[in-house]
């Protein structure tokens, strides 16, 4: 055997005599620092040893001379490990013993959640779940990878390193790339455990570099956004204002390329409820509080002394439209999670469905009979799929996410349980808000029309209805996605046209029930206003008659049959042939390249 490079003897493991098993160590040289094993090719018997430990070899010299033997003949096969450990090398067949192993496995073991039982016990106590739980029942088994695990807050210059490792674990925020029933997915979880779930100058650059990874390989984002905001206590960092850091702008620029789905739960204050709001989706954990500024800031603002859960409670946010979905706990947030995300999938898979016949019968006969959309909505839709958002606010107006015969697709609805129907200030800015989230997430929009228009009065009028509606009709006109309109039963004046994007001849089809009527305005308004003259010179006693004689006229002049016959709809159809009609225009789209 001959050296392969010029180099300094460090070991020579073997000696004359010495039988030795094939890959068996037998001299160490080392060359730049650098220890370079020089191992037998098969088993053999060791003749000579002409080097010793220091000595200088040349590229070629000889270095070990050995004889081989019959592989069945017994070796001192011991050399093949105890030689390595003479080398400083180490270890077992599966490094269970390795000192730099051992050290990794204590140092990640300071960070979980075993070694900090009494913290557990009091997340626990208020009946909520640590960072690392949450995750793991949210990630497909085994499939989580975590980025900066042992990175620490940047206290070194106030606090003991080691208490920084038992204490101050991944810098507070446990984030990485897992799988979501088969998606690969950003997950990110504030630990509340570490200062308060607390924003660290570590932890900044933490979600900087996931939420770039995300931008770059188009992954959804699911944020846990519990915590008290920004830390001032991060002395090792050298910052003044920290107005500099992009994690707020790299997040905000996700929205729109790729879903992002928040979980509220405990105390979500200041930056962390920044984050919070820049997502499509915010779930909200029974006792949740969700603010943009902490007791704290308030007190330090002379604002007075709040209590923590006077802030933002669930109550408030979900009454305001802050909160999309609320949920009793974070298990079943995970869930909520879950389903949004598979509901939301660009994937196409044909979906199981109710039976269609039960369409016809939902809508009552009489026309000013209330009845529950909802049930229209989840007969329509692939079964289970309907998901809907800030159902606790803007109650005329319903906003889902649903999946039709496997396409993502979302859902606009009236709800004639509510102001008839009635596009009030509310309900018209989270239409528009619902299309902006559709439009840039490239869901196409379902609209279930069953309105006689625009909430009116001087009360209405208070609120900021008409920017309110301007608005709707903006984000209507600037659609990139399509908008697919069926008329339940009411389509009336400017709310139906909004609707519908501005138009009727906006949406990719525009098709009404038959049940559905029509016209510039309510009826019994339109009556009023436009046969006045002819209502007061009747007699009293026939005015009412008169009147329903009018209305009746109008009703029929507005059958949606009627307005098909001059083909300012598409069409009339079966109610049981909707899903049909939708699935065969949706399939068109899809298959055009985006």
């Amino acid at each position: 055997m001959t050296a392969p490079m010029q180099a300094t003897v460090s070991a020579v493991p073997v000696g004359a005599g010495d039988h030795v098993a094939s890959g068996a160590v037998l001299v160490v040289l080392e060359s730049m620092k650098m220890e370079h094993e020089v191992t037998a090719p098969v088993a053999g018997s060791v003749l000579e040893v002409p080097v010793t430990v220091g000595a200088a070899v040349e590229r070629g010299e000889v270095i070990v001379v050995l004889r081989p033997v019959d592989a069945s003949q017994p070796t001192l096969a011991q050399h093949a490990g105890s030689s390595s450990d003479a080398a400083g090398v180490g270890g077992s067949a599966t490094g269970a013993d390795r000192d730099d192993l051992a050290d990794l496995v204590r140092r990640r073991a300071l960070g979980s959640d075993a070694a900090r039982p009494e913290a557990v016990a009091k997340r626990h106590g208020r009946g909520l779940r640590t960072a690392r739980e949450n995750i793991e029942d949210l990630c497909d088994q085994g499939s989580f990878v975590e980025y900066g695990s042992l990175a620490i807050a940047a206290q070194r210059r106030r606090r003991d390193v080691e208490d920084l490792m038992r204490s101050t674990p991944a810098d507070g925020l446990v984030g990485g790339i897992g799988r979501i029933d088969g998606r690969p997915t950003v997950v990110v979880s504030y630990d509340y455990m570490v200062l308060a779930g607390t924003q660290g100058y570590v932890n900044h650059h933490k979600k900087d570099r996931l939420f770039e990874i995300a931008e770059r390989d188009r992954l959804p984002v699911v944020l846990f956004a519990e915590g008290g905001g920004g830390r001032p206590g991060d002395v090792d960092a050298p910052v003044v204002s920290g107005l500099d850091v992009m994690a707020f702008h790299l997040f905000a620029r996700l929205s729109g390329q790729v879903p992002l789905v928040a979980v509220v739960a405990g105390r979500c204050f200041a930056g962390n409820a920044a984050l919070a709001g820049c997502c499509d989706v915010i779930i909200g954990v029974e006792g949740a509080n969700l603010g943009m500024g902490g007791p704290a800031m308030i007190e330090g603002g002379g604002l007075g002394v709040v209590a923590p859960d006077e802030i933002g409670p669930l109550s408030t946010q979900v009454g305001n439209g802050v909160v999309d979905v609320a949920v009793d706990d974070e298990a079943s947030a995970v869930e909520v999670v879950r389903r949004y995300l598979s509901i939301v999938d660009s994937t196409s898979t044909p979906g199981r469905h109710a039976d269609q016949e039960a369409l016809r019968q939902l809508v009552p006969e009489r026309r000013t009979r209330t009845y529950d959309v909802r049930s229209v909505m989840s007969t329509l839709f692939d079964s289970d799929s309907v998901l809907e958002l800030r159902g606790g606010w803007g109650s005329p107006m319903i906003t889902a996410v649903a999946r039709l015969g496997g396409h993502a697709v979302g859902v606009l609805a009236n709800d004639p349980v509510h102001l008839g129907g009635a596009i009030d200030t509310d309900a018209a800015t989270k239409a528009a808000d619902f299309l902006s989230r559709c439009d840039a997430g490239g869901q196409p929009v379902i609209s279930l029309c069953d309105t006689p228009g625009f909430m009116v009065g001087p009360d209405e009028e208070q609120r900021g209805l008409v920017r309110a509606a301007g608005r709707l009709f903006t984000v209507g006109a600037h659609l990139r996605v399509p908008i697919y309109m069926v008329v339940l039963r009411k389509a009336y004046g400017l709310g139906a046209q909004a609707m519908g994007g501005g138009s009727l001849k906006v949406p990719r089809c525009c098709v009404a029930w038959p049940t559905g009527e029509l016209g510039g305005m309510g009826l019994e308004g339109a009556v009023r206003l436009g046969f006045r003259k002819e209502l007061e010179e009747a007699a009293p006693e026939r005015r009412e008659e008169l009147f329903d004689t009018m209305v009746a006229a109008a009703y029929a002049h507005g059958k949606a049959t009627n307005v098909a016959s001059h083909f300012e709809i598409d069409d009339v159809i079966d109610p049981a042939d909707t899903r049909r009609w939708l699935v065969t225009l949706l399939d068109a789209h899809t298959a055009r390249p985006r």
